[in-house]
């Protein structure tokens, strides 16, 4: 058979995914957070945009911070943009087009990128000082060492071991690298590192640079002059009362069983990580993306956080000052992808948000008997239930509910946990929710009485009688899960009056 070139013509179906649609997809399932370094990036790279920090939020894009609201199945939702009919991101629709799909299958409000230049959101007004302008300095951990290490050696060479040792400490405050291995390092005498160590031990907070949990204890107890014989043997037997074998650590210490009980409480108070009070790390607060409140109806009101919405806007005027007539062909490329790439960032944002605020409404809708009675009726939910009613793919639905939280009247809530897995019910009823199930779990062990301590079987009975049809393991990995003992430590410690739970 003869080789020979030749032209086909050839129809397939090919995944099309253009830089804008992964730029999207990328914005989609960032957090807030993320979100706003990706804008401050996006910012330095790209001199056309910009952010409005003094503009109000209803000025930054046309019908936004309206009331409009679509009333149905007592929700209310307030959209963060209005405009002409464009759909919220969907991964599947782009895919079948090969291109982003802007076309919207409900008509619901959409948003109108042909015209809206500036993504807007609410947040202060730049008149009052940020939460963390207005902490006390407090110094940190090395600071307040050192300064205790300045007053306590006079000699350099000292100095220089202790500041070494302050380098070692682990994010508790332990001293986990060897002594030995300190003095080969520096060339020094271990018996000398040893001398430094005992003193640098007495510094404050109390506990710090011990090498283990035991001696943090110890070193806490001696500045508290509570380290007498008892104690040290409680102490050094800390797998006893892990065990929660209080008999025989009451005969390790020789004291009475009211004894230990005193002993366990003012272990308690004892702090095991030093360190952590000086760390500068602010916790992160968590800032809800959606905002859920109740209506004088009784019905639910749903609308995206102005706060976490970054302002950013195309600066078209920039644009028209830099565009010269007689401008290189090369700058000119690059204001036009400049220019393309700050359009579709908006309208990216835009399509975010969008989309954000309509899978929050369906998981407001499908979980509404939560909102209203509490988590023993939180229903069985999983992503294709809200992905089909809302007519987006899985993924997108999992991509909008990863790192995004709703403030709703009973907490603040990450998306995600409003999907659990059923457990079928024993009736042939609708399905439990397993997250309501773990909760039953846990009120019926912190309601048993100490001669009536509940196995997991009984346990079993119990929610068989309520309609649930669950399994002896699968109640004994959510007890797992909880934290709470097998039935008998349980009993054991209900015999003795304690729980270490």
């Amino acid at each position: 058979m003869a080789l020979s070139p030749r032209l086909d013509l050839r129809q397939t179906q090919s995944l099309v995914i253009t830089p804008q649609l992964q730029q999207a997809i990328k914005l989609l399932q960032l957090s807030a957070l993320e979100l706003n370094e990706y804008i401050e990036q996006e910012l330095e790279s790209n001199p056309l945009l910009e952010t409005d920090d003094n503009a109000e939020p209803a000025a930054l894009a046309e019908g936004a911070g309206n009331a409009d609201d679509r009333q149905g199945d007592g929700l209310s939702v307030v959209d963060a943009v209005d405009g002409q009919n464009e759909a919220p991101l969907d991964v599947e629709s782009a895919v079948e087009d090969n291109e982003p799909s802007l076309g919207d299958n409900d008509g619901s409000p959409g948003i109108d990128t042909a015209n809206a230049e500036t993504w807007g959101a609410g947040g202060g007004n730049g008149e009052h000082p940020d939460f963390e302008g207005t902490l006390a300095d407090v110094p940190d951990l090395r600071s307040h060492l050192m300064q205790q290490l300045n007053f306590a050696f006079g000699d350099a060479a000292d100095r220089f071991i202790g500041l070494y040792l302050i380098d070692q400490l682990d994010e508790s405050g332990y001293l986990r690298t060897p002594l030995e291995e300190v003095a080969l390092q520096l060339g020094a005498d271990v018996r000398k590192v040893e001398s430094i160590l005992a003193v640098m031990q007495r510094f404050d907070p109390t506990g710090i640079f011990a090498r283990d949990l035991k001696e943090c204890l110890r070193l806490q107890l001696e500045d508290r002059n509570r380290y007498d014989p008892a104690m040290a043997a409680f102490v050094e037997n800390l797998e006893l009362l892990a065990a929660r074998d209080l008999k025989k650590l009451q005969s390790v210490c020789g004291v009475s069983l009211e004894d230990i009980h005193e002993m366990i409480a003012e272990v308690r108070a004892l702090d095991p990580k030093p360190a952590l009070r000086f760390d500068r790390h602010m916790n992160d607060t968590v800032i809800p993306d959606v905002i859920m409140s109740t209506r004088p109806d009784g019905g639910w009101r749903v609308e995206l956080n102005s706060d976490t919405l970054p302002r950013v806007l195309v600066n078209r005027k920039y644009m028209a000052d830099v565009s010269k007539p007689n401008a290189s062909k090369a700058d000119k490329a690059f204001l036009a992808e400049k220019l393309q790439s700050a359009n579709w960032l908006v309208k990216a944002l835009h399509q975010r948000a969008e989309t954000i605020l309509k899978v929050a409404t369906e998981l407001v809708t499908q979980q509404e008997e939560f909102f209203r009675h509490g988590v023993t009726h939180l229903r069985p939910l999983i992503l294709r239930d809200v992905a089909d009613v809302i007519e987006m793919h899985e993924s997108t639905v999992s991509r909008v509910t990863t790192n995004k939280y709703m403030s709703t009247p009973r907490g603040i809530f990450e998306l995600k946990y409003f999907f659990t897995q059923s457990l079928p019910s024993a009736s042939g009823a609708e399905a439990h929710s397993a997250e309501a199930v773990r909760h039953r779990i846990k009120l019926l062990i912190d309601a048993e009485a100490p001669g009536d301590v509940l196995s997991d079987d009984r346990i079993v009975e119990i929610l068989r009688g309520d309609g649930v049809e669950v399994a002896r393991r699968t109640v004994a990995k959510y007890r797992d899960s909880l934290n709470i003992p097998s039935s008998v430590q349980r009993r054991r410690d209900k015999s003795m009056g304690i729980s270490l739970r």
